[in-house]
């Protein structure tokens, strides 16, 4: 019996337990159900405070020869009905009160005086000092109502764009910030009180105990409603016990499918021909490198809705799942409770997949499956944590050792950051002899037809700063993907295969910028110069 089904029964019951009370009080009782929801209200004839304090409704008014009819329930005082019965008689009229149920009065209660929808004030983003925004921002929290507060929370971090929402636990206070565009933001300081209610509420969504000693990871969902439609958010749980509390971190996933597209990564032209080069080919491994936070799995999501046709089978193998996608089969991995990657892709591959996407190489034993499934006709697709295309080739070898059958799985591997974006009001200046030294060392060695394809001219070079507005604080507004790609020639393999003796990152890296490879560094330096974001906000990046 589903939940709708289950209230209908316990109505059914409450109106024949009043149907019953009714013939005990004479009273007649009235089944109000075929039209509590949209019988005309009648006004003028009880106060609002009579109603909510005798718990008594009017429910027709008459006239000469007519009677006024009043609903009551088994709450509403007799001698309430008994002055109201005089009252009338008393003016040569007719009173007449029908029981009814507390779920129809809660019903008509609603209906005659409906709760007052308050407004709170969206959150701003505080600048650097502003104590006041803070304090602003604090005192809507505490005022927010109870059952709406983590609610309001989440709609306005949407609103703003966070990323991750962090509550904090601080000897003297609990700290709220928010990360927007990449960087954390003080946002309010709220009462111990707002903090259990934060918490109760959470653990009561997630799945999670604010009692544990040991850290949580759990998960929740929220529909996001705002100017007329709505989108799904989903949330990722860590929480932690620290010194003072449990501190917890939301991790915000504003799920749109349309929105996982190749087209929507500002990829330029070479970037995209390399992954749809690789990606075109049916078997191979492909590797996302970058720290959390640097939209690795944004981007392996796009490539595999990319990929996402009736005629290939699509498997993926998460920790957690982050994006639900029509089509493709998502397997939930939960390695805190001991499942692994590697034998959960072993157990996937004998249902034939024709893409595989592993949500990280962890170890040996998942990078040696996820190489074998590689050359065996499938394309395997995967994260792994390096600080660059190099170091991950540095990496994978100290974990699994020189390896020829690597050498021949493994095509592209991609390394990723996120800058932020300078807005539209963005202030030109021509850079200092310090910086232009700066710039001329990040391209050396770069061919000048590269650096004309990018509209690059090292002889006059214009720069950009953020311009700081009431809209827009910081005079940042969205992120940028900056791209290294590494695509894996002649040259790398001998590397793999330990052809050549000195396998380090730099010798890897100098033998890729050989074959035409860009750095993260002159990829964001690019960005720079192009006015997409700052030579600041690169440094800060990469």
């Amino acid at each position: 019996m589903d939940e709708q089904e289950i209230q209908k029964k316990r109505r059914e019951n409450e109106e024949q337990a009043t149907a019953q009370r009714a013939r005990i009080l004479s009273l007649p009782y009235l089944d109000t159900r075929q039209f509590e929801e949209n019988i005309p209200l009648v006004h003028g004839l009880l106060t609002k405070q009579e109603m909510h304090n005798d718990f008594i409704l009017p429910l027709q008014k008459g006239g000469e020869g007519e009677h006024f009819q009043f609903m009551v329930t088994s709450q509403t005082p007799r001698s309430v009905i008994d002055q109201k019965r005089k009252y009338y008689n008393d003016r040569g009229e007719h009173a007449d009160f029908f029981l009814i149920t507390d779920s129809a009065y809660k019903v008509f209660i609603l209906r005659y005086d409906p709760p007052q929808e308050t407004h709170y004030d969206d959150i701003t983003i505080a600048g650097e000092g502003d104590s006041e925004t803070i304090a602003s921002v604090s005192k809507v929290l505490n005022e927010v109502s109870t059952d709406k507060v983590f609610d309001y929370l989440l709609d306005q971090a949407d609103k703003l764009g966070a990323s991750d929402i962090h509550i904090e636990n601080l000897r003297d206070e609990i700290r709220l910030r928010m990360r927007v565009d990449g960087l954390l933001h003080p946002v309010a300081k709220i009462s111990r009180d707002r903090y259990r209610v934060f918490m109760g509420e959470l653990s009561s969504r997630a799945g999670i105990s604010t009692a544990a000693t040991t850290p949580q990871s759990g998960h929740m969902q929220k529909d996001i409603f705002a100017n007329g439609s709505s989108h799904l958010l989903n949330i990722r749980v860590e929480m932690i016990p620290t010194m003072y509390g449990q501190d917890a971190v939301l991790r915000l996933f504003n799920f749109d499918e349309s929105l996982l597209n190749l087209d929507l990564l500002g990829l330029g032209k070479e970037e995209r021909a390399e992954i749809n080069e690789v990606i075109s080919h049916p078997r191979g491994l492909v590797l996302m490198v970058g720290p959390t936070g640097s939209g690795k799995s944004t981007t392996l999501y796009s490539i595999i809705n990319a990929l996402n046709t009736t005629d290939r089978k699509i498997i993926t193998l998460e920790d957690p799942i982050e994006y639900g996608i029509t089509g493709i089969s998502q397997i939930p991995i939960n390695t805190t409770e001991g499942g692994s990657f590697a034998d959960g892709l072993r157990s996937v591959l004998r249902l034939d997949p024709d893409v595989v996407m592993v949500g990280e190489i962890r170890d040996a034993d998942t990078a040696r499956t996820a190489i074998q499934a590689s050359i065996t006709g499938h394309l395997v697709l995967s994260s792994f944590h390096a600080n660059s295309t190099s170091a991950a080739f540095s990496r994978m070898i100290d974990m699994i050792g020189t390896n020829p059958i690597f050498s021949s799985s493994v095509r592209l591997v991609i390394a990723q950051r996120l800058v932020r974006k300078l807005a539209d009001n963005k202030e030109a200046y021509k850079p200092d002899e310090a910086t232009m030294k700066y710039i001329r060392r990040v391209f050396e060695g770069v061919p000048p037809e590269v650096l004309a394809s990018h509209n690059i001219n090292l002889d006059d070079v214009t720069l950009y700063k953020p311009v700081a507005s009431e809209e827009i604080p910081f005079g940042y507004k969205g992120r940028d993907v900056i791209m290294e790609q590494l695509v894996v020639t002649e040259e790398i393999q001998k590397f793999i295969r330990g052809d050549v003796s000195d396998v380090n990152t730099d010798a890897i890296e100098k033998a890729a910028k050989k074959s035409g490879m860009l750095t993260l560094e002159q990829k964001g330096v690019i960005a720079a110069l192009e006015g997409r974001t700052t030579l600041d906000e690169v440094s800060r990046v990469i």
